[in-house]
């Protein structure tokens, strides 16, 4: 049996080589690669077969060229080149029967590849995988009844018949099924993607249209009252200020939907975090007076970042709100900046109701929030959006019931400089 054991050696070497291949193919996320690739790798496979092919007698090489050429015809279309390839690598050994043989077989089956190959992609995969196991069947009948014919030898017999009806069929099954499984995985992969993207947009779009409605509806109901001729003028000023003040509040959404949607930021400058910050919570201390909320801060003397100062406000406000709502009934907010010669940490700390692990990997999600229907997750989102544009990174502790920590890490200007 030295026919088959030599075949299956070459067997094992073969599916290794095409199963790292596949394995590419599915790392590269899709399917479709440059067909030049695919006739050089295919070609490649032919020359390896025959060239390590058993050779008994010196016009007889017992090879699995049958393997590639299937799975490339049938699969990738290029039954034909390899066909010709296959049968002018053949040449290189010799012109004898063996040469005869490949010529009769392969020569009418370059026709037959291209006919196959569009009626084998109709087919569904429960039924590519055995008509490409049949046909690699087939071909090896072909093969050994050929070179039993015009050889006249007899010698390796029945150690051929049984190399050539067990191993290449089984070579073709495994690899046919390998293609079906990861083309099936890309198509998956494909189809969450797009709907992931279909989700996005639908959630992104449902709390746009959620945050700003309430503010419309509120103008809109003011705007009807200012129709009446009769209105006090106090009254009639005091209406337009609520209007404009919706309308701002309706603005303020969609800048923000802007800042997710396009982080880039517009100026960049020297900030000055530790003055930033004290503006930030000028800002915010009446919303925090309001909730019982103790502001503690502890600045850094130094501590210079670049960036947009109005997105760089924006970003942090979004956190101290968030901290300053998860503490109803009041709490300890502690504000805090680390500097060192690579980074500036700002560090929010609160004493609210905290996040599980779970809500801690979704935040910046589009629609999530941790406030449930309350909130729509567009502040998160745009505060990862514009960390992200200034190159900083966001860290978040927290555990449930004991309060959250974010940790902000911006780039000095020197390292900036440095880049």
């Amino acid at each position: 049996m030295e026919i088959t054991k030599h075949l299956f050696q070459n067997l094992s070497i073969l599916i290794i080589l095409l199963l790292f291949c596949l394995i590419w193919i599915d790392k590269s996320r899709k399917f479709i690669i440059s067909k030049s690739i695919v006739i050089i790798f295919f070609v490649f496979l032919l020359w390896t077969c025959i060239h390590f092919a058993y050779v008994p007698v010196s016009f007889a090489r017992y090879d699995l060229r049958i393997i590639p050429l299937v799975i490339g015809g049938l699969y990738f279309g290029i039954g034909p080149i390899l066909a010709l390839a296959l049968i002018g690598i053949r040449s290189l050994y010799g012109f004898d029967d063996g040469f005869i043989v490949s010529l009769v077989i392969y020569l009418p089956l370059a026709y037959l590849f291209f006919r196959l190959h569009p009626w084998f992609w109709k087919q569904s995969p429960n039924r590519r995988i055995p008509i490409a196991t049949f046909l690699g069947m087939i071909l090896g009948v072909l093969t050994v009844g050929g070179m039993e014919f015009l050889t006249y030898t007899r010698s390796h017999w029945v150690d051929a018949w049984f190399a050539y009806m067990f191993l290449p069929p089984l070579g073709i099954g495994i690899i046919a099924y390998s293609i079906e499984f990861i083309k099936r995985n890309v198509k998956m992969r494909l189809q969450l993607v797009k709907v992931e993207k279909l989700k996005a947009v639908e959630q992104m779009g449902a709390a746009i249209s959620h945050e700003i409605r309430n503010p419309l509806t509120a103008a809109s109901g003011f705007v009807q009252l200012l129709n009446d001729d009769y209105l006090p003028r106090h009254k009639r000023r005091e209406y337009l200020s609520i209007v404009k003040e919706e309308l701002q509040s309706a603005e303020r959404v969609i800048q923000d939907y802007l800042t997710f949607a396009k982080p880039s930021l517009e100026k960049i400058e020297e900030l000055n975090v530790k003055n930033e910050l004290k503006q930030i919570l000028k800002i915010l201390q009446p919303m925090a007076n309001q909730n019982s909320v103790e502001i503690n801060t502890d600045f850094s003397v130094i501590g210079f970042i670049k960036g947009d100062k109005q997105r760089f406000r924006q970003c942090i406000i979004n956190i101290l709100k968030n901290a300053v709502e998860s503490m109803p009934n009041g709490g300890q907010l502690y504000i805090e900046t680390q500097y060192s010669k690579e980074y500036v940490t700002v560090l929010v700390k609160d004493t609210g109701v905290g996040m599980t692990q779970e809500q801690i990997g979704r935040l910046g999600e589009p629609y999530y929030s941790t406030k449930g229907s309350k909130g729509t997750g567009l502040g998160m989102m745009v505060v990862y959006s514009i960390v992200k544009a200034m190159e900083g990174t966001i860290k978040v502790e927290s555990t449930k019931d004991s309060g959250t920590t974010f940790y902000l890490k911006f780039p000095t200007i020197t390292t900036l400089n440095n880049k």
